[in-house]
């Protein structure tokens, strides 16, 4: 039966109270649906603020799973003492140093040995300048415990000082990897402020009421806590590896996809409200309308971040079920909580455009008429022209810097970084940072020896020994993470048969090799996983073919326009091997949402009757204004990761951004609505549709209209 209308009338023989679906019952619903949310709410909250508590952010989680480096690293932690802790003063006049600054630096070495557990002597090592003193110090007294290795380094910084023009800076990998957890830390709560603070604009903006806007951010907001409490569950009962940043990230899809789908349900209840009497059923005339659409929409974004779980990467790996449980929690919470809400407000949450009963909205030729109209005139040139701006944009990917240093991952240079960049400077002969070297114990001997007579080797020490392993320090002659060094860690690996090789250089070096080889793996996953569902959504191949395509071309010009930026003008040094892969998922999951939504108005028209020209500019009329506005959040929920202090964040947020607002306003608008028109009712071959005459019987239309997403009811 159709919606109810000023010339219709509801049943003369309504069903009697408390029958099944009776409006007794009916009415009940979004109280029950509240007080379940407000129980699952009780529950979540204890949880969820647990969440920061089982974060690590240990190097081993950010590693590939099977790479040499993560070998060395977990060993290490097996070793008597734990992972060691490496930290490197560097003193430094311009001038030369005084007899004075090095009593100084005995004075403080010494209160520093006196206070910690040191492996070997802080003994000084001068520059052949004389203007810089570096001094290793090395402990295995935090262990394993990652608060007490940064509390260890804190309290190293607290006893260093410099006077009268005397400079001293704390490194080295510890240092470091301070450093990297201390921003880390700080992802969630800026993010959430953040985040919250965008999507509160932009609904304001959208809605122009002074109401309407806290229901949706108080859903997302709900979605948000629950997600964090499951998330937390599955920490503790399938030990899921959870990093500050798949955390952070998890935020921004939690409030970018549930917004969307906010946006594209409360449209279509307003739309309905004006069809129905009652605010109940106008809302589930809504679901049933859009509700298949939002569904398939999470389950592609859902599918693609799973096929993340093939990374080798760990922090890769990771993230996939945490954005899959972001994402479904923000639909859960979208099509439950928030049209409970709406409907226990009524129709007063709206003010002061109100949608009154029986009234018809104020038609205006929108921008996406005017859009469409041009590309019906001309669908070849805008197609070509597109395609051409899109292909220009991608050769600018030539121009993207190498791969990103550890020292060049922050935005704003910390204290470690200033310190590597002085002992580069300062000692070119030889790298102030060690490569790690785990051999069997019966073989550290000739391994050690080998090590010695290894072309780009300045020296080599022997460490600590336990259950059969062997650490062995290896110091090459260029600095860290230069091609020269590169050259001394691969003829390592080829030369010392049965040992591993790891050091934070051979981290850096599995890290790009493992990204390429994820790539490899992942990327023809996601799209064959997104062009399956498509073809199931749409019945469809070329129509599924042709959004696939689409999003691709976005995510190549996206990159090129990185190229532009990256260095030119935000000044980065490189660009961090996860980024394209991590890039690639959420442009490729998330840009295919808005193509279901223009698709399968399309294929509503079609299933109308209607010429495929007339459906297709129907279509982007009628969804692109929300398309427009959901396309605005989510770019601007991924933009607040510029906000943060790592490059790579920075890299990731402009990267997603920027290719969500030229999918929304080039390729789905132009694009895909040229390509549409071009083919006809080719677009929808090989199903029935493509057939010239093959139109649906009126009954037979009906019964394919109600499974389509976004259909009218």
């Amino acid at each position: 039966m159709g919606p109810v209308t000023p010339t219709q009338h509801p049943p003369t023989n309504p069903e009697p109270p408390g029958a099944p679906g009776s409006p007794g019952r009916r009415r009940a619903l979004p109280w029950a649906v509240l007080l379940f949310w407000i129980a699952v709410i009780a529950v979540a909250v204890p949880f969820a603020g647990k969440l920061a508590d089982v974060q690590r952010d240990n190097i081993v989680d950010y590693l590939p799973a099977n790479a040499d480096s993560t070998q060395v690293a977990e060993i290490e932690q097996r070793l008597p003492g734990g992972e060691t802790t490496e930290v490197v003063l560097v003193y430094h006049r311009d001038g030369g140093l005084t007899a004075a600054d090095r009593a100084a630096v005995e004075r403080q070495t010494g209160e520093i040995s006196s206070a910690h557990k040191l492996t070997a002597p802080a003994r000084p090592v001068p520059s052949a300048d004389g203007e810089t003193l570096m001094v290793p110090v090395v402990t295995t007294e935090p262990g394993n415990d990652e608060k007490a290795r940064s509390a260890f380094v804190e309290d190293v910084r607290g006893a260093v000082s410099g006077e009268g023009g005397l400079s001293v800076d704390v490194g080295g990998p510890s240092a470091l990897q301070t450093d990297m957890e201390e921003v880390f830390s700080s992802i969630d709560g800026t993010l959430m402020v953040a985040t919250v603070i965008v999507v509160t604009i932009l609904l304001i903006i959208t809605y122009r009421s002074p109401f309407l806007w806290l229901v949706p951010l108080f859903a997302v907001g709900v979605a948000a806590l629950t997600t964090r409490a499951v998330i937390y569950g599955l920490v503790q009962g399938f030990d899921l590896t959870v990093t500050s940043q798949s955390a952070g990230i998890m935020t921004v899809l939690v409030f970018g996809a549930g917004t969307d789908y906010a946006l594209l349900l409360v449209a279509r209840y307003r739309e309905e409200l004006r069809r129905h009497r009652l605010p109940l059923d106008a809302m589930i005339a809504a679901v049933r309308g859009c509700g298949p659409a939002v569904l398939a929409s999470s389950g592609t974004v859902a599918a693609g971040l799973l096929c993340l779980l093939a990374a080798d990467l760990n922090s890769a790996s990771g993230l996939g079920p945490v954005g899959a449980v972001g994402v479904v929690g923000a639909l859960a919470a979208m099509m439950t909580l928030l049209p409970a809400v709406l409907v226990l407000l009524g129709r007063r949450v709206f003010w002061p455009l109100i949608p009154e009963y029986g009234s018809e909205p104020k038609h205006r030729r929108s921008l996406f008429a005017r859009m469409g109209s041009s590309a019906g005139k001309r669908p070849v040139a805008i197609l070509v022209t597109g395609a051409v701006v899109l292909g220009a944009l991608a050769l600018g990917a030539f121009n993207l810097p190498g791969t990103l240093k550890q020292e060049d991952s922050f935005t704003d240079r910390p204290e470690s970084v200033s310190a590597m960049r002085t002992l580069a400077d300062a000692y070119p002969e030889r790298s102030s940072q060690p490569i790690s070297v785990i051999a069997r114990t019966g073989s550290a001997d000739d391994v050690l020896a080998k090590a010695r007579s290894t072309d780009g080797v300045a020296a080599v020490e022997r460490g600590r020994s336990a259950d059969g392993w062997t650490e062995i320090s290896v110091f090459a002659e260029d600095a860290p993470e230069s091609a020269g060094e590169t050259t001394t860690i691969k003829k390592l690996r080829s030369d010392l048969d049965g040992a591993y090789v790891g050091g934070p250089s051979a981290q850096q070096i599995d890290l790009d090799e493992t990204n390429v080889r994820d790539r490899m793996v992942v990327i023809p996953l996601v799209l064959v996983a997104v062009l399956l569902i498509l073809i199931a959504l749409l019945r469809s191949l070329v129509a599924a073919v042709i959004l696939v395509v689409a999003v691709v071309a976005v995510w190549g010009a996206a990159w090129g326009l990185g190229g532009l930026v990256f260095e030119p003008v935000f000044g980065f040094q490189g660009v961090d091997p996860s980024t394209p892969l991590f890039s690639f998922v959420f442009l490729v999951a998330l840009g295919v949402d808005y193509g279901i939504f223009l698709m399968h108005r399309m294929r509503e028209e079609a299933l109308e009757g209607k010429d495929p020209s007339e459906g297709a500019l129907t279509a982007l009329r009628t969804t692109g204004g929300v398309i427009a506005s959901a396309g605005i959040v989510l770019a601007a929920t991924f933009a607040v990761l510029m906000n943060l202090p790592l490059v790579m964040m920075v890299e990731m947020g402009f990267l997603v951004a920027i290719g969500v607002l030229m999918d929304t306003f080039l390729v789905r608008t132009y694009l895909v609505t040229s390509a549409s028109l071009l083919l006809g009712r080719k677009v929808w071959w090989p199903g029935k549709l493509s057939r010239p005459g093959a139109v649906p019987s009126a009954e037979q239309g009906e019964r394919e209209l109600s499974a389509v997403p976004g259909s009218r009811p």
